[in-house]
């Protein structure tokens, strides 16, 4: 019996699965060349904390998650963080002269030969744990400090300059060589690292009239991190440029690459922006991380009808799930989600976008190139003859897409892309302004999504408050539209207690951790059928979303700060943009 079958022995003596249904994952899994976990937890169908405490009952150790700890200083000076990132096992608490270690894969004999030869040379006995790539994160994070690692390459690079007799804010070289130098390409190191590690969404590296700023991105918000001096600007964006393989000595016009790095063993792409300015170049990356692109439903914020009305459309043949929200709401976040549960051995599924944001195992990905004149109407015509059962179009922007974005739907095929507008009743008019019949669209039309992001509050460190009478009033307002079917666990009588967030260690004092979506859908239904045909005003396609049961993007927004996910000023500014 191998070591996954093991773990599924013990997942179904606890009743988690059926014998029956275990062997059938087993042999989709092995069909698949993909480890059981991986299957599994891709599929939805078990929680990774779940597989880990089964896997640790089959290794003879104990589970621990380290996510909601601090880990004393002393402790973490145990190992170096080179030790720590080289064997993947992180030091959390020491009883007495017995050091509890926690490791990603136990079974790795070469961490744990490392371990024994510490024990020994120590004279401490190493108690080892079964921990989560996340607990290990979430330690890996307190080895972190941006501005004291990019001070000490600072400080390397005036040792340098020092042994060359030339100071260093005279010094003058060429822009190439200076970037080669260990100490800029160390800086530019630590600053990914730390977008990365901090799940930043972009870094931007700003010239200033005197310095250099370095913002992040981190759940939709930017925070500087720190300042550098002006002198080592232009070396930072060469060395990037060189990363991208970008034009070093064009620094008059803007300039876009990629580049690819490898981070404790994942594949991180970076999308780069130069933009000249006054002070200097800016540069933009856009981090993505496949590991933190692509959610479940659920995750994304999806409950109730919404939910049940997204798995509806997914389930079907064939039909259009367009998703609306201006940049930045989350849109190709939710069409990569779909995709990657309808991702089955029995489908052909190929996407069209520009750019490809997160690759997907099992989807054919074509990234379009308006230069030489593949864009997306282009690219359309050529998928619909590469035999699709799911296409994925980036966006709708043009009449000619529409139409063939229309046809494909009406032909067979789901289709999945993204228009501008501001709201769920407002893709119909978007799509009959672009020149689509609309004869055509109760037929291919299944679903008009619109959605934006708000900022979760930190449930580590949340309380709960009265908010005022005036808030008070706004929330029984809203409640008495929301259907019943949408208020599960909240009541309607007052007072109504909201969640605040002031800050803790565990949202580095953010009072916010994370995103999630808020939601309004129209489905297609008969009703709606009419109304498209005969014209009716923006009302009716109102009443009719209402009859539906529909909640507004306010109205979701409400439900979840009633439900302690977001704050109230999340609320306002949500539903302003």
């Amino acid at each position: 019996m191998n070591h996954d079958q093991e773990i599924a022995q013990i997942l179904t003596k606890k009743g988690i699965f059926k014998k029956e249904d275990v062997v059938d994952h087993l042999d989709k899994a092995k069909k698949l060349n993909k480890p059981l976990s991986e299957y599994l937890i891709k599929k939805n169908l078990i929680g990774e904390e779940e597989w880990l405490v089964a896997e640790a009952e089959v290794l003879d150790l104990s589970y621990m998650n380290l996510e909601r700890i601090s880990i004393d200083e002393k402790i973490l000076k145990e190992f170096s963080e080179e030790t720590v990132r080289q064997y993947k096992f992180v030091p959390f608490a020491r009883e007495g002269n017995i050091l509890k270690v926690g490791l990603i894969n136990p079974e790795d004999h070469e961490a744990l030969e490392v371990l024994r030869f510490i024990g020994t040379r120590r004279n401490i006995k190493i108690e080892n744990y079964l921990i989560s790539k996340a607990s290990y994160d979430t330690v890996l994070r307190q080895y972190q400090n941006i501005k004291g690692r990019v001070e000490e390459a600072l400080r390397e690079l005036e040792v340098q300059t020092a042994a060359e007799k030339i100071p260093t804010r005279r010094r003058v070289v060429t822009a190439e060589p200076l970037a080669a130098e260990a100490p800029i390409s160390k800086i530019v190191g630590v600053i990914i690292r730390y977008g990365v590690e901090t799940k930043a969404s972009d870094i931007h590296i700003e010239a200033l009239e005197n310095s250099v700023k370095i913002r992040f991105r981190v759940d939709g918000v930017l925070h500087t991190s720190l300042y550098l001096e002006k002198e080592v600007h232009q070396s930072i964006v060469t060395r990037i440029k060189i990363l991208c393989r970008l034009k070093i000595d064009e620094t008059r016009i803007p300039q876009d690459g990629r580049f690819h790095v490898k981070l404790d063993d994942k594949k991180i792409d970076f999308r780069v922006s130069t933009l000249p300015t006054a002070n200097g170049e800016k540069v933009v990356l856009r981090i993505l991380d496949p590991t933190v692109g692509i959610y479940s439903l659920d995750g994304l914020g999806l409950v109730g009808r919404n939910l049940r009305v997204v798995e509806k459309a997914m389930n079907s043949p064939y039909g259009m799930i367009l998703s609306s929200g201006p940049t930045g709401s989350g849109k190709t976040t939710t069409l990569y989600t779909i995709l990657n549960i309808l991702n089955q051995e029995g489908v052909n599924i190929i996407s069209l976008e520009d750019p490809i944001e997160y690759f997907i195992e099992g989807v054919n990905q074509s990234q379009v190139k308006p230069d030489i004149g593949y864009t997306f109407s282009s690219g359309l015509r050529h998928i619909l003859r590469q035999d699709p059962n799911i296409i994925m179009v980036g966006e709708i922007r043009d009449p000619e897409t529409a139409e063939l974005a229309t046809h494909a739907a009406l032909t067979g095929h789901l289709l999945l892309s993204t228009v501008h507008t501001k709201d769920a009743v407002g893709i119909v008019p978007r799509l009959t302004d672009m020149g689509v019949q609309k004869y055509l669209l109760p037929s291919t039309l299944s679903l008009g999504v619109a959605q934006r992001l708000g900022r979760r509050l930190c449930q580590d460190c949340k309380e709960e408050y009265e908010p005022s009478q005036e808030i008070q009033e706004i929330i029984k307002r809203t409640l008495i539209e929301i259907p019943e079917s949408e208020k599960e666990g909240i009541s309607e009588k007052g007072p109504y207690k909201l969640f605040r967030a002031p800050g803790c260690k565990y949202c580095q004092n953010k009072g916010v951790k994370g995103r999630i979506g808020v939601f309004e859908i129209v489905e297609m239904t008969p009703q709606l059928e009419d109304i498209i045909v005969t014209d009716a005003a923006d009302s009716k396609f109102r009443e009719e979303a209402k009859r539906q049961g529909m909640t507004t993007m306010f109205q979701d927004a409400i439900l979840k700060t009633l439900r302690g996910q977001i704050s109230f000023e999340e609320v306002l500014r949500i539903t302003k943009e």
